[in-house]
């Protein structure tokens, strides 16, 4: 048996991945303790794992938890440079606290491994100060430098291993890492320095990659192919739902298995406050269409003065029982989100461009061609009409979708994560991937050609 140490960001998007992962570990007879906010203690508990408060550190599960006087600067910043802020005051700033909670904690429950995710930077420094080695699980697509792919932005290009697209890389990586996040990787060597760390090798993106173990959420074929693939970084598949048993249906759920084509169209559980940018135009481009639309809102509400009639609201549907009722998935671009579609052999209809991670998975939905991206976060009703009755006329798309789910069907991701996490923890050694390189790229080719 061995113990295992989760810390997570409170935030949903950065908390469910690791839930079937604690789960598994504590299947195995692992001793688990988990390190968030206190708004997900239940959650943690139901996993079989202790829940392990956030002292020192920010539990912003409720703004309450976060100090005035940061809220009021944060209204002060532009839009355009309000992520840099979170990444210094929230990331890095949140990451010297980290560090007094795990020193604490590490003192009643020795754990052999910590598994965090990129956000959750202090599980590296605790290391780094004599603490066990860390496991990162990879919540959003890869941004690990490469000389295959240009940076990881709001900007993203198609990979280009050809030699003038790794020069274009290699000059477009240098101008990223050493201009743009110039002040981002000095603002968090500075904070390292107050803890007795030295600066940082690398940047600040690249610094959250473990060199121990990387567990990436998703299949090879969604992701560029690089051949200087760091060997820690193991591809185990996304973090799909489990199926709801207690989920009562609603008294229009026949209507789904009519002959019309279902179209669900859904802004996350995080973005999902503004249902302008693409739940209320979705609702207006395809009011006319010969469809249904199902629209699930995470709890926001839609202000419409009428609703079409081929429309259906919902808070919340389990994802595990309308996914093999529906034709297209009109999304924001939520990393988890659009491989659950696929996993369901589903094209997709993506619109973020605004968040960097959004921008990125907007991009290899691009690239793979299985769906369209509208390369907007306000998409018009005429754009998402235009790209919905694309899909629904062609067999490209679907097909497309259906080879990942061929690919997604073959990997067990928790299995996965669990067996390397136990190497990790048995050998407190990196847990190097033999010939997984080489067949991500040629998986990666066949699906895109």
């Amino acid at each position: 048996m061995a113990r295992f140490l989760i810390g997570t960001i409170p935030a949903l998007g950065h908390f469910n991945p690791f839930l079937p992962i604690a789960s598994k570990l504590v299947e195995r007879g692992h001793e688990v303790w988990w390190y968030t906010g206190q708004s997900f203690q239940s959650r943690v508990e139901a996993t079989g794992a202790r829940y392990v408060p956030m002292v020192a550190a920010f539990d912003y599960s409720d703004l309450k938890n976060i100090p005035e006087s940061l809220l009021e600067k944060r209204k002060t910043v532009p839009e355009s440079a309000q992520l840099i802020f979170d990444f210094k005051h929230f990331l890095i700033d949140g990451a010297l606290l980290q560090v007094k909670d795990y020193t604490e904690i590490l003192r009643q429950f020795p754990a052999d491994v910590l598994l965090s995710d990129y956000a959750f930077i202090g599980a590296s420094w605790i290391h780094e100060k004599g603490g066990p080695p860390w496991a990162g699980l990879g919540v959003i697509p890869l941004f690990i430098s490469s000389r295959d792919t240009s940076p990881f932005s709001w900007l993203p290009l198609q990979p280009d291993s050809s030699p003038l697209g790794r020069l274009r890389n290699g000059v477009l990586n240098w101008v990223f890492e050493r201009v743009l996040l110039r002040n981002l990787t000095g603002y968090m060597n500075n904070v390292r320095a107050s803890i007795g760390l030295p600066p940082s090798q690398k940047d600040f993106l690249n610094a959250t990659i473990s060199p121990f173990l990387y567990l990436q959420g998703t299949v090879p074929g969604f992701e560029y192919p690089r051949s200087d693939l760091p060997p820690q970084v193991h591809f185990i598949g996304p973090f799909l739902p489990n199926p709801s048993a207690d989920f009562i249906f609603p008294g229009w759920w026949e209507d789904l298995k009519g002959n019309k084509p279902v179209i669900l169209v859904t802004q996350g559980t995080v973005a999902n406050e503004k249902t302008d940018n693409l739940i209320v135009p979705t609702i207006k481009a395809l009011a006319n269409e010969d469809v249904l639309v199902v629209v699930t809102t995470g709890g926001e509400s839609v202000k419409l003065a009428q609703y079409p009639a081929n429309v259906r609201i919902e808070n919340y549907i389990p994802y595990s029982h309308l996914m093999p009722h529906v034709d297209i998935v009109v999304t924001n671009g939520g990393y988890n989100g659009v491989q659950i579609a696929l996993a369901h052999g589903i094209p997709v209809v993506v619109a973020g461009t605004t968040e960097m991670d959004k921008a990125e998975i907007s991009a290899r939905v691009e690239w793979t061609g299985v769906g369209i991206n509208l390369k907007t976060d306000n998409p018009t009703p005429k754009q998402i009409k235009d790209a919905v009755k694309k899909i629904l006329a062609t067999s490209h798309y679907r097909q497309k979708a259906q080879l990942f789910q061929a690919e997604i069907a073959c990997y067990d991701t928790p299995t996965l994560a669990i067996t390397r996490l136990e190497q990790l923890a048995k050998t407190q050694q990196p847990v190097l991937r033999m010939q997984e390189a080489s067949m991500q790229i040629g998986f990666s080719e066949a699906l895109i050609n």
